[in-house]
């Protein structure tokens, strides 16, 4: 019948912390502010892209320069006609501009943290003027 091994092969032995320690070199280690700045940089990118679709070119621009300051390039841009500013892009510019402000603050990056709060408070002031609006 079955019959274990009881002894090991050197050839099977296995040393867990020099494996452990050659997998982890094998892929880039990013450091906090690189992950931060990735991130930071993909959600103004999303918001670009809202704004964008909104047509507010001035916004755009801004948002623009950001991304390829923390990138090093320019952020690829679909032309897009202007739609109607539905309260739905509204929000999602909001809520994207309040995840760039998050990311901001915690890399301690006061312009775009600004820019940010700006565009949070536009999108915020033209949901309200949409709702009243509505409510007429």
């Amino acid at each position: 019948m079955y019959e274990p091994i009881r002894t090991k092969s050197p050839s099977v032995v296995h040393r867990m912390g020099a494996a452990a320690t050659e997998s982890t070199a094998d892929y880039p280690q990013r450091s906090r502010a690189e992950a931060l700045d990735i991130q930071l940089a993909g959600h103004l990118a999303a918001l670009l892209a809202v704004t964008d679709e909104l047509g507010l070119a001035e916004s755009a621009a801004e948002i623009a320069a950001q991304v390829t300051r923390l990138r090093g390039a320019e952020p690829a841009r679909a032309p897009r006609g202007f739609t109607e500013a539905s309260p739905a892009l509204h929000q999602r510019a909001h809520d994207l501009a309040a995840r760039a402000l998050l990311v901001a603050a915690s890399r301690a990056d006061t312009t775009v943290a600004i820019l940010a709060a700006e565009r949070m408070d536009a999108h915020a002031a033209a949901l309200e003027s949409q709702d009243l609006a509505g409510a007429l």
